[in-house]
């Protein structure tokens, strides 16, 4: 398995990844009072289909949890399909009823 490295980049309102050192991706957002808008994730193409956008998304939603003070608006279509591939992140999602998160 490839060792992926994610951080918060908080000054580039970006989350990003690398392997071995090289910049491998990153997923873009923008802050509201109230959420955290995922508007962008990019993949280098020499590191596509080895996992870096699931770090990406996985490592981000999960800080966002932990710091609790916002909700997810995934713009993002990369974001917003992983979202829908683990359920347990749905609700996290701004504008979702408790109970169809639960689904």
């Amino acid at each position: 398995m490839t060792d992926i490295h994610v951080v918060h980049d908080p000054d580039r309102l970006r989350y990003r990844a690398s392997i071995g050192g090289e910049a491998a991706g990153f997923a873009e957002y923008l802050l509201t009072d109230e959420l955290i808008v995922f508007t962008h994730t990019d993949v280098e193409r020499r590191f596509e289909g080895k996992g870096v956008g699931s770090a990406l998304a996985r490592f981000a939603l999960d800080d966002v949890r932990a710091a609790g003070r916002r909700k997810v608006m995934p713009l993002c279509p990369f974001i917003k399909g992983w979202i829908g591939r683990h359920r347990e992140y749905v609700a996290m999602v701004y504008g979702v009823p408790e109970s169809t998160a639960k689904d």
